[in-house]
């Protein structure tokens, strides 16, 4: 259920932006992304877990207040990260 290091490390390469880059808000969201796509499916076998659904919403949260600090920042950078992990907003 949980990511992997080894998925992590995957994730933060494929999205960082210079050799070390562990913080960018491409490399955070990708993170949120990977872990609400996998609670997501936690949710159609526990349909009844409602703790963890409050958790997904944090998650979602975070993941909204990063993207929307980033298209504040630099809207192609946000433009280029929605298109590259499939967000559509």
């Amino acid at each position: 259920m949980a990511l992997t290091a080894a998925n992590k490390q995957q994730i933060i390469e494929d999205n960082q932006q210079g050799k070390g880059d562990t913080g960018s808000p491409e490399v955070q969201v990708a993170l949120l992304s990977a872990r609400i796509d996998d609670l997501s499916s936690h949710f159609k076998d526990h349909i009844h877990d409602h703790h963890s659904r409050q958790g997904l919403l944090r998650l979602v949260s975070s993941r909204r207040k990063l993207l929307d600090y980033l298209k504040k920042k630099d809207v192609e950078r946000y433009r280029a990260l929605i298109a590259k992990l499939g967000l559509r907003r």
